[in-house]
């Protein structure tokens, strides 16, 4: 039986699905509209879609490393509420997306989303996170994932405050012992505390640093007292300030946070542990993943709420 476009829209008007979700419905049942119902319900996807416009802030980071440390994975997946985040049956989900996330050969998280679920290969990532929605009562989110490979060396990874933080350390080096491992890990903390936007200068486009001094210049033109110096010492003042802020957002410029005279940087700090070993390391990249970073939370006035659910 052919569907149609009115077919597909009436049955999204009454489940709430998406638009693809009931047309494969609708296909899977011949048309028939009350089991194409059953169909989303079964697969918990009408319930799904009536709770996706619940923001889902709150969730949680989780970290893997393999077994050889040669291979990692971050990903984030945020639901509604903490109370939620910090329940066991969605730990364990979470745990497994980063199993799948570990293995895979996706892009993106739409791509992500449409391949074969490991644990259940006759439906994909997105189906079982429907299902795990419906089964759990919120609003869930795989937002986004990323995977470290170091043939040449390992990953290591720190997780702070139970998963609010996530961090994964790209180390080459031709020496692995418990030392490099603990300097490894001082720097994952390092780069959760600090927040770096880059690894080091040579990630920093000219194209920022040309928009920082122009920022500068304008600050110093609009202070009557800076503008009458000389142009060279202007220039000077603008890259003082610009090497400043790269000391700030670069990780390996940034000041170790447990250097006992306050000054030693993290470049530094690696370099003496490579020296004490014996060992060439680069620190080549990271990623760091902080749950809900960046998504605007709603709020609730929590009096109004449970009037509303008391229907008073």
């Amino acid at each position: 039986m052919a569907i149609s476009a009115k077919m597909v829209k009436e049955l999204r008007e009454m489940t709430g699905a998406g638009m693809m979700d009931c047309k494969k419905a609708l296909t899977a049942t011949d048309g028939d509209m009350d089991k194409a119902v059953e169909f989303l319900r079964e697969k918990g996807l009408a319930t799904a879609q009536k709770k996706a416009g619940r923001i889902a802030a709150e969730g949680i980071v989780m970290v893997k490393v393999s077994e050889d440390g040669k291979k990692a994975v971050a990903v984030e997946v945020n639901a509604e509420t903490d109370f939620v985040a910090k329940n066991e049956k969605f730990q364990n989900y979470v745990s497994q997306v980063a199993d799948q996330a570990m293995d895979t050969e996706a892009a993106d998280v739409e791509a992500f989303l449409a391949e074969p679920w490991k644990l259940d290969t006759t439906e994909t990532v997105g189906e079982e996170l429907a299902h795990q929605i419906a089964t759990i009562g919120e609003n869930m989110n795989i937002r986004r994932f990323a995977q470290i490979k170091e043939e040449n060396g390992f990953v290591a990874s720190y997780t702070h405050m139970g998963g609010k933080i996530g961090v994964l350390i790209d180390v080459e080096t031709d020496v692995v012992n418990d030392e490099i491992k603990e300097m490894a890990k001082n720097v994952a903390m390092q780069t959760a505390a600090l927040k770096p936007l880059y690894t080091n200068r040579n990630e920093v486009s000219e194209d920022y640093i040309a928009h920082e001094k122009e920022i500068l210049l304008a600050q110093i033109m609009n202070d009557p007292k800076e503008s009458q110096k000389p142009e060279k010492v202007i220039q000077g003042i603008i890259m003082g300030r610009v090497n400043k802020e790269l000391k700030e957002i670069c990780l390996m410029d940034q000041v170790y946070v447990k250097a006992e005279d306050g000054k030693q940087s993290v470049s530094q700090y690696v370099d003496s542990v490579a020296k004490a070993n014996g060992a060439k390391i680069v620190i080549k990249g990271y990623v760091r993943f902080e749950t809900g970073e960046g998504i605007e939370k709603k709020e609730e006035d929590f009096a109004a709420e449970v009037a509303k659910q008391m229907g008073m």
